[in-house]
């Protein structure tokens, strides 16, 4: 076990504490004993109530007791990244839209498969914990599929802070599922990727023209220069799986003209992967109760 994975174990013990204490203060300082860095957030909210930040979290117990004593009912952040050794990928859910169906894709395609544990928000999302990778930057980002992630330069809230979801119900952060499988970092930039594939090129005046037909694709593919061959592909492995081509035949009738073209055969693979990704209706939605195995112990 790397020191990463130790970390993050010691923080799930730390995750798990959080939840028998009595207040918010006590839970904060459990964190700093547990070396994991903490700020205070405004009251049923989330925004920092330091100047800084989360630039300002600390596992300084006085520090952390003087913030507390301040304001008894703040909520609780750590710091994502380096900062604590955790990134987060967050799932929303709210206003009728959620991020369960496109997390439950990108587990299928084991880009999330090995988590440290899991943290039920207010709203039902998930916040989903991974060991941070040693020596890797991987900065925060969003993405339409209603996944975020938050690595360095970013936070999040933990058990047990609260939010007002009604103006007078406020809902908590608690622990939902911790892994008994070791975890390992998640590839945030493949992550971002899947949720997030390149758009297709447009046509534009060089695109075939009067059919689309395969063998008239494969051809203006075979003749794209330098610099155009990849999304010549990509745009033309979307009209044929738009045109209710398979991914079988529209590999076989592009794959060749691609390497004629001077693609590699592991980047046409992942270009072809690319256009189904995208082109294809997602999945029917699922819910959460399909994210976890019978590796995973519900607490």
């Amino acid at each position: 076990m790397d020191t990463s994975t130790r970390r993050a174990a010691r923080m799930a013990d730390a995750f798990a504490s959080a939840a028998l204490v009595p207040s918010l203060g006590d839970a904060a300082r459990g964190y700093a004993r547990a070396g994991v860095p903490v700020l205070p957030c405004v009251p049923g909210g989330k925004q920092p109530l330091t100047a800084r930040g989360f630039r300002d979290a600390t596992t300084d117990v006085a520090q952390i007791s003087s913030w507390w004593r301040d304001r008894p009912d703040a909520n609780i952040a750590i710091p994502t990244g380096v900062a604590s050794g955790v990134d987060v990928v967050d799932i929303d859910l709210h206003d009728g839209t959620t991020g369960f169906p496109a997390f439950e894709r990108a587990r299928r395609a084991g880009l999330v498969t090995h988590w440290a544990w899991t943290v039920r928000t207010p709203s039902g999302g998930l916040h989903v914990y991974f060991p941070h990778a040693s020596g890797v930057e991987q900065r925060s980002w969003t993405t339409p599929a209603h996944i975020d992630f938050r690595g360095d330069g970013g936070y999040v809230l933990c058990p047990p802070s609260r939010l007002f979801i009604a103006p007078t119900r406020p809902a908590s952060y608690d622990l939902a599922v911790v892994a008994v499988r070791e975890p390992r970092p998640v590839n945030a930039a493949a992550l971002r990727e899947f949720l997030s594939p390149p758009k297709p090129t447009p046509p534009g005046r060089s695109a075939p023209t009067g059919s689309s037909r395969p063998e008239f694709l494969a051809a203006w593919v075979a003749a794209r220069p330098m610099g155009t061959r990849n999304d010549g592909l990509f745009w033309a492995a979307c009209e044929m799986v738009r045109r209710g081509y398979d991914y079988a035949s529209t590999l076989g009738a592009l794959g060749p003209a691609a390497l004629h073209a001077g693609l590699g055969e592991r980047e046409i693979n992942t270009t072809v992967h690319s256009a189904f990704r995208r082109a294809v209706p997602e999945s029917s939605q699922s819910g959460p109760g399909r994210l976890f195995t019978s590796e995973e112990v519900a607490l």
